[in-house]
């Protein structure tokens, strides 16, 4: 699933202050992925609305307890700013995770990651995004076309396809979040609204599994995986180095989620999909590399 912009966490000065920009992003999304790939395993027990659930509650507490943010003073525009970016964030992870429960983690990421590809070239003129869209579309029609007798769960795809559009906004409400905030405050208010907005899902779909202590445990694990740790490592990492290369090495996020279905979770992926994958990573850090504003992904 999807990490947030570098607004979000304290910087750690000691020891992430010394680990190498590239090696702080590359962990980041091995965190998100590998987060991702636990919180499947929730799914039996508590459904993927469930797991959504654990995994904002979680990020809640850690981001509150760390920023305290306050809402005296804030603007209306602020607020509603704020409300806005946490009704993406419960959308689009419940969105992403439902796509997880039906498909492999490594096709529904790369399926979704049209989202942040279509930030990076939205509005290009230039020739060279004809081929990253191009190179795009093939990998996406070789993923919805991986060996066995029916291919891809069709409801997976369209969930990560949906899940995909929301990861276009979360990005470009990200930006504005920033600006309007400072340090990881507004991401905070938006986590405590995302949890909310996730509540009758995760309720109806993990009833009272949600307090067993495996499912806690798990979720406790999935929000620190997914979100605590890779907050903080974007955080310093984008303190160092240019975005489009920050870009581009997010790029491997789909790679990354293959390989992260393939050891947690058995997902073995056919000749094609990996293929198809190949090629969205491809478009991407090549549309990523040469936008001037390249997009942050979640």
């Amino acid at each position: 699933m999807p990490v947030a912009h570098g607004d979000t966490a304290r910087s750690d000065a000691g020891l992430l202050g010394r680990a190498p920009s590239g090696g702080l992003v590359v962990g980041a999304i091995a965190s998100v992925q590998f987060g991702s790939a636990v919180a499947a395993k929730l799914f039996a027990a508590v459904g993927p609305g469930g797991a959504v659930l654990l995994r904002l509650a979680t990020a809640s507490i850690v981001l509150l307890a760390v920023w305290r943010p306050r809402l005296r003073g804030r603007t209306r525009h602020e607020l509603v700013l704020a409300c806005l970016f946490g009704l993406v964030l419960a959308a689009m992870n419940l969105s992403f995770y439902s796509a997880v429960h039906k498909i492999p983690l490594g096709v529904a990421v790369t399926i979704e990651f049209v989202g942040p590809l279509a930030v990076a070239i939205g509005g290009s003129r230039r020739r060279i995004d004809v081929l990253w869209i191009t190179l795009a579309a093939i990998g996406i029609v070789a993923l919805t076309h991986v060996d066995g007798p029916h291919g891809l769960n069709g409801l997976g795809v369209v969930f990560a396809l949906i899940a995909g559009c929301l990861w276009a906004a979360y990005i470009i409400l990200n930006a504005r979040l920033g600006r309007a905030f400072a340090g990881g405050s507004g991401l905070a208010l938006s986590m405590c609204v995302a949890s909310v907005a996730a509540l009758p899902a995760g309720l109806i779909e993990g009833g009272g599994h949600l307090l067993e202590l495996r499912s806690l445990a798990l979720g406790a694990v999935v929000g620190m995986l997914s979100s605590a740790i890779p907050y903080s490592f974007e955080l310093e990492a984008l303190r160092r180095i240019a975005v489009n290369v920050f870009g581009v090495l997010m790029s491997l996020e789909p790679a990354m989620a293959a390989l992260a279905g393939f050891l947690v979770l058995g997902q073995g992926l056919s000749v094609r999909a990996l293929l198809g994958i190949a090629l969205v990573v491809a478009a991407s850090a090549g549309a990523s590399r040469q936008a001037r504003d390249a997009p942050v992904a979640v």
